[in-house]
């Protein structure tokens, strides 16, 4: 029986899903020098010509998978806890926690970690992104009230994303690994 429009449209939009979910995993992985889109169109189980019927090129889907792993969602809260009257150590066990958690359970936030710390590191300012100047907010507060310890607000807050990137990828692409517990991603920034 032939399909209607809309079974067809739905169809298009279920494989171009489909691309993008596996394709985010395969760039978290391999980063974007190193994807060949022969080697994707395998990893997804489908046909390169497929991919090419959705995008024009690699860089047009990295792109896109790009737009949907944006951090403005933890840019805002992180944001607007910096803004809130608690002690700094209160926020950073807040951020830890749910980053801890939501580390452990999903995925797809595993893979927007992975995908946007490779996004910063081809930046030249990486440490201009709001990610890092939010916590560096929250550091130097918790270094005024003696709870953060005395270093670089910036630095620490490298050392902070970089063990939640690390872990995001030990998560997406190791058999077995401890769950991270919010109290060991404190320690980085505890006196």
């Amino acid at each position: 029986m032939p399909k209607t429009e809309e079974q067809f449209k739905r169809m298009r939009e279920d494989m171009k899903s489909r691309i993008l979910k596996m394709s985010s995993l395969y760039f978290a992985k391999n980063g974007f020098g190193d994807t060949k889109i022969s080697d994707l169109a395998k990893h997804i189980g489908i046909g390169q010509g497929t991919i090419y019927l959705y995008f024009k090129s690699k860089e047009e889907l990295f792109d896109e998978i790009r737009k949907n792993a944006d951090n403005k969602e933890e840019i805002k809260k992180i944001g607007l806890l910096s803004r809130m009257p608690i002690p700094a150590k209160v926020k950073i066990d807040k951020i830890s926690d749910e980053i801890c958690k939501k580390l452990s359970k999903d995925e797809d936030f595993c893979v927007r970690i992975t995908l946007l710390t490779q996004i910063l590191l081809e930046r030249e300012d990486m440490y201009a992104d709001d990610l890092y100047k939010e916590l560096a907010k929250i550091i130097k507060q918790g270094q005024k009230e003696g709870s953060v310890i005395k270093e670089d607000a910036v630095y620490l807050a490298d050392l902070y994303w970089g063990n939640v990137y690390l872990y995001a990828l030990k998560r997406l692409f190791a058999s077995s690994i401890k769950t991270l517990k919010k109290e060991t991603l404190n320690r980085i920034l505890e006196v």
